[in-house]
């Protein structure tokens, strides 16, 4: 099982309202719900705090939680989107009925649902102010303490707000871009990890700030997207590039264009120009895949290229 619980909450009784987490959380529940193929990901709950007739109160707010990281399913993923407070004693997630902010669902307590799940992956991931302060200890802020299997990806640090921008929030339109493909690997897995460098990469210096905290063995596909190549083209790399290092000769015969052209040599030419398409490989002397072939140049596999030649060989792919 694959569960998500993905929760937006614009609407506060006593506090400044928000605009944007409610759509949020419904874009975040459609990338969840399906692969890119269409087939099914994640059996995702929406729940949202949108008007003062649709309220999130507290006490579902911990008892959702507590029923996502209940079992032992293998993934159990909770998104949120609203305010956030932090004081001396921690950081809180604040429901509709919070009149203070240290009235909300205390961080802790949400560590402490995912820290004893016997899920075997959970993944938390948050996009309200001050969410870095999440797997914090309570006594030694300067330590996590996050058990085996829990991942965290929170909008910004424990110090900063998480921004909203044209109704939305920045963190999770760019979640939302990952989960998109945006943050695919070559064989189309979104991984935690993956999302956490587009996003940080995606943020400048003086932006809010990610924080990416997890305690994993392997990190767990979120989202399978269309990979950039066919995966029966991917495995051939070690076929093509027997060991590290090799370099691939080229000749006139290799581009089709060429009066000498070869039919079979054409087909390996093609899968070639696919991987220096995708920084595979590189032509060696040459300014382009084309001159290498009809100047009789060599190709060479990038460090990402001999990653994904180590992987074929390996029967990983």
């Amino acid at each position: 099982m694959r569960k998500a619980l993905v929760v937006g909450i614009d609407h506060y009784e006593y506090i400044d309202p928000l605009a944007g987490c409610v759509n949020d959380a419904h874009a975040v529940k459609a990338m969840l719900d399906r692969h890119a193929d269409g087939s099914v990901n994640f059996g995702a709950h929406l729940v949202v705090g949108s008007g003062p007739h649709d309220l999130i109160e507290r006490s579902e707010l911990k008892e959702r939680v507590r029923e996502l990281f209940a079992d032992d399913s293998e993934v159990a993923l909770l998104y949120f989107a609203g305010h956030g407070y932090i004081e001396a004693t921690g950081g809180y997630l604040c429901a509709s009925d919070c009149k203070s902010g240290d009235d909300g669902l205390a961080l802790t307590d949400v560590m402490t649902f995912a820290n004893e799940s016997k899920a075997r992956n959970k993944i938390i991931i948050l996009d309200s102010c001050y969410s870095g302060a999440l797997g914090d200890n309570p006594i030694n802020k300067s330590v996590s303490e996050i058990s085996e299997g829990v991942t965290i990806l929170t909008a910004s640090t424990k110090g900063q707000y998480a921004a909203e921008v044209d109704g939305g929030g920045v963190f999770t339109g760019l979640l939302i871009d990952a989960l998109g493909g945006a943050a695919a690997n070559l064989v189309g897995e979104v991984t935690p990890g993956g999302v956490y460098a587009h996003i940080d990469q995606s943020l400048g210096t003086w932006s809010q700030r990610p924080v990416f905290k997890t305690n994993v063995k392997s990190f767990v596909s979120l989202r399978q997207v269309q990979p950039p190549l066919e995966l029966a083209d991917l495995r051939r790399i070690s076929e093509l590039f027997p060991y590290p290092g090799f370099e691939f000769q080229l000749d006139p015969a290799y581009e089709p264009t060429d009066s000498a052209a070869d039919p079979d040599k054409n087909a390996v030419f093609a899968i070639l120009q696919k991987y220096n398409r995708v920084n595979l490989l590189v032509p060696l002397s040459a300014p382009h895949m084309w001159h290498a072939a009809v100047e009789s140049k060599s190709v060479k596999l990038t460090a990402l290229g001999e990653h994904y030649r180590r992987l074929s060989a390996k029967g990983l792919i």
